[in-house]
């Protein structure tokens, strides 16, 4: 079955790594915001090794309050040998829930327009917490989608099946009906296949085979109804 198949009723997003970026590195916003705590000399490209270090190492991560504590604590500590302030913490927690600290990526809008012009249900499937909601308003995304899922409000993260199943209910739709997309091979790919959703991994790195796309504007070829001397995908 081709993605671009009349039965494909609805496509749900990951969040992180698909539709938005940390601006313009987590390192220069940890960097900017420890250089108002009394840091001001930490490099951003240290703080972002540290960070992608403690990222692999810190799993399960359940996106809580108290796993990001670690992880800060985690990127800091080894750079300074004065204890953490209290106060540094809180204010990145509260940084990254401000739209300065996040980048749309191109692709986003011009393809949720479409998408939404061709009458398609889209959602958004992600493993968050809970500043993605208003996150989302102030970047006005949340207006194209018909649910969002998150899995600190469901108590489930991707790649659980139960996370996908949540999305299924309020978008009232077979999972042979939907397409799940996101930027994590396992998260995301194999988490939806595993719920019977189809998947596209999505690699803005490498170029477009199969099931992976380099662009979210490569979505219109699979969903764009194929003009009645037009191919569709195989």
């Amino acid at each position: 079955m081709s993605l671009s198949d009349p039965a494909l009723q609805a496509i749900t997003f990951d969040v992180g790594g698909t539709l938005l970026q940390p601006h313009p590195t987590v390192g220069a916003v940890y960097a900017r915001v420890a250089a108002r705590h009394g840091y001001p000399a930490l490099p951003p490209e240290a703080l972002q090794s540290r960070f992608q270090d403690a990222w692999r190492r810190i799993q399960p991560f359940h996106h809580s309050r108290s796993d990001w504590q670690r992880l800060v604590h985690e990127v800091f500590s080894p750079l300074t040998s004065a204890p953490l302030p209290d106060s540094l913490f809180p204010a990145l927690y509260d940084e990254f829930a401000q739209p300065s600290a996040w980048r749309v990526f191109d692709d986003v809008l011009p393809t949720l327009d479409a998408l939404a012009a061709q009458g398609i249900d889209l959602g958004i499937v992600s493993n968050w917490d809970e500043r993605l909601r208003p996150l989302l308003a102030a970047l006005r995304l949340d207006r194209y989608f018909d649910c969002l899922v998150i899995s600190c409000e469901t108590g489930f993260a991707k790649p659980s099946p139960v996370i996908f199943e949540e999305a299924l209910r309020q978008l009232g739709r077979p999972a042979a009906s939907v397409l799940h997309v996101g930027d994590e091979l396992g998260n995301d790919f194999a988490g939806a296949t595993a719920a019977g959703l189809r998947a596209l991994h999505l690699r803005r790195d490498a170029p477009s085979q199969d099931l992976q796309i380099q662009s979210l504007r490569d979505l219109l070829a699979w969903t764009r109804p194929p003009a009645p001397s037009e191919g569709r995908p195989a």
